[in-house]
């Protein structure tokens, strides 16, 4: 695999002069650079390297094309009101590939190579980082066989690319709360197999769903089990808690379910506030009598749930400044920015 069309810097500060923070949004922004780095015969990874943003070559032979071989993590670079720039937990996604390259046959970068990579590509693209307030700096890092095959097989080798984008606070210029629409009958991912790490192909398949439900007026589709059709498991992008009194409920990672990284935090975070809070399967008769529901995730951050809607019947849920689910945005997304104190070690600064 190799690197073609790259941009010129003439080509990217043209790009910049352009942009107007206050209506950034969702949409494709190319910044400067990206890392890339490739394995080698042993299965180590080494001589990555920043290059300026294009396009790639690869193989048609290769695993990734031909049988999915690929996972992708999902990361955000914040500006501090003090101009500085910090990342939100590298490390947890660092072993969450790994996990994931595991479970697909293919060999990661080490926790301090992709910590090193991610803080090199955010330094090398820090003008794209928004003003304080105004969004956030996406950060995609990709592992995929890159190697060829022509058998069913792992490729021989993997590439370990990231890139960045802009983008906005509001979760894809939504301004209002998630109005969900629960499918009882497609579930979004079955027991052994890969709903339980970040493979490129847990998306597609859902594609059509979400479609139809939008079509419909809904914001997105929150998925039951696979077996009884019964549990709640996540939305297409997001996991799911109910509020229900002191109590906070989210399902559990048991292979099915990704173990989101904003999910964990909140947890911490949640019971820090002296919440309980519980890990365990609960039915969706359960979600609709909750007091409140909302969505975690990179790209989510937060998102209260105004509605959810299940055979045709539609249940509204608290909402508002003094509901559990602002509480835990206020504290999370201040912490992700510098507004409040880290007294967990979560958060990284940028050079």
């Amino acid at each position: 695999m190799a690197v073609s069309q790259q941009r010129t810097t003439r080509e990217s500060d043209n790009i910049y002069s352009k942009m107007d923070w206050n209506k950034l949004g969702y949409d494709v922004i190319p910044t400067d650079y990206m890392y890339i780095m490739k394995s080698n015969e042993d299965g180590t990874f080494s001589n990555g390297a920043l290059v300026p943003f294009g396009t790639v070559q690869i193989e048609p032979h290769s695993s990734v094309l031909n049988y999915g071989q690929g996972l992708f993590e999902g990361m955000k670079a914040y500006r501090r009101a003090d101009g500085e720039v910090q990342l939100f937990r590298p490390k947890e996604n660092a072993m969450r590939m790994q996990v994931g390259a595991e479970r697909l046959l293919m060999v990661a970068p080490s926790i301090e190579q992709f910590v090193d990579a991610v803080k090199q590509v955010v330094s090398a693209n820090k003008r794209w980082v928004p003003p304080h307030g105004k969004g956030s700096l996406y950060i995609r890092p990709l592992l995929f066989g890159s190697g060829s095959v022509m058998g069913l097989a792992p490729a021989p080798q993997c590439t370990f690319l990231i890139y960045t984008n802009p983008i906005c606070n509001v979760y894809k210029g939504r301004t209002s709360p998630l109005s969900l629409l629960i499918h009882d009958t497609i579930p979004r991912a079955f027991s052994g197999g890969t709903g339980g790490v970040k493979n490129i192909g847990n998306y597609s398949p859902i594609f059509q769903v979400t479609k139809e439900a939008k079509g419909k007026g809904f914001s997105d589709v929150l998925f039951l089990d696979a077996k009884e059709h019964k549990y709640v498991e996540e939305v297409s992008s997001c996991n799911a808690f109910i509020v229900k009194g002191n109590v906070i409920s989210t399902s559990p990672t048991l292979g099915t379910i990704l173990p989101g990284i904003t999910r964990n935090s909140i947890i911490q975070l949640a019971r820090d506030l002296g919440y309980q809070v519980e890990e365990r399967k609960f039915s969706v008769h359960e979600l609709l009598e909750a007091d409140e529901v909302f969505c975690t995730g990179t790209a989510v951050g937060i998102s209260e749930v105004g509605s959810a809607t299940y055979s045709n019947q539609r249940v509204d849920f608290n909402l508002g400044a003094n509901t559990v689910t602002q509480k835990l945005y206020e504290l999370i997304t201040g912490i992700q920015t510098g507004l409040l104190e880290d007294k967990n070690g979560w958060v990284v600064k940028i050079d």
